[in-house]
């Protein structure tokens, strides 16, 4: 289990990731979640920092997804100016988001990456489907509590972990 908890790489921000790091890894796309990765949990609509290091990746030759386990009208709202491919309800860890996500960017599980916040969701369900898994350090400690649940659950398998500069 311990293996499928272990991402690839540990960040500070998803601003660490650059088009050129992901190619040379070999990732051709790549899936973000939106709460504490993106933007924090209470930001509703994706800022312009968010559009325009996103918009940088595609320019590079990035594809980009978004996967979040959040609501339909949640994700809508969030990604609606970002020119992006979206799946809400994602169930993540399950492989359903993944999948489909992958797909829709025409690419094999090996050619492409998730970034998130959570080893529970984003690095269990990518590594499971055989993806590249990117830890992004929370942006905000203020979550829900059964988000909370899940970090005091997570604290053992970070432990001693270094997170990049860049990647």
């Amino acid at each position: 289990m311990g293996r499928f908890l272990s991402p690839d790489a540990y960040l500070k921000s998803i601003y660490s990731l650059t088009a050129e790091g992901l190619k040379k890894h070999g990732i051709k796309g790549i899936i973000f979640d939106i709460d504490n990765t993106l933007v924090p949990t209470y930001t509703k609509e994706a800022d312009i920092k968010v559009a325009t290091f996103l918009e940088d990746l595609k320019r590079n030759g990035i594809k980009i997804a978004i996967v979040s386990n959040a609501r339909q009208e949640r994700v809508e709202k969030f990604c609606r100016h970002l020119d992006v491919d979206y799946f809400y309800k994602a169930l993540k860890p399950f492989r359903k988001g993944y999948v489909k996500a992958v797909e829709t960017m025409g690419l094999r599980p090996s050619e492409a990456a998730i970034a998130g916040d959570q080893l529970f969701t984003d690095i269990l369900g990518g590594n499971l489907l055989g993806m590249k898994t990117i830890l992004i350090k929370p942006i905000d400690s203020r979550e829900p509590f059964p988000v909370k649940l899940k970090r005091i659950l997570e604290k053992p398998f970070l432990i001693g972990k270094k997170y990049l500069d860049k990647f």
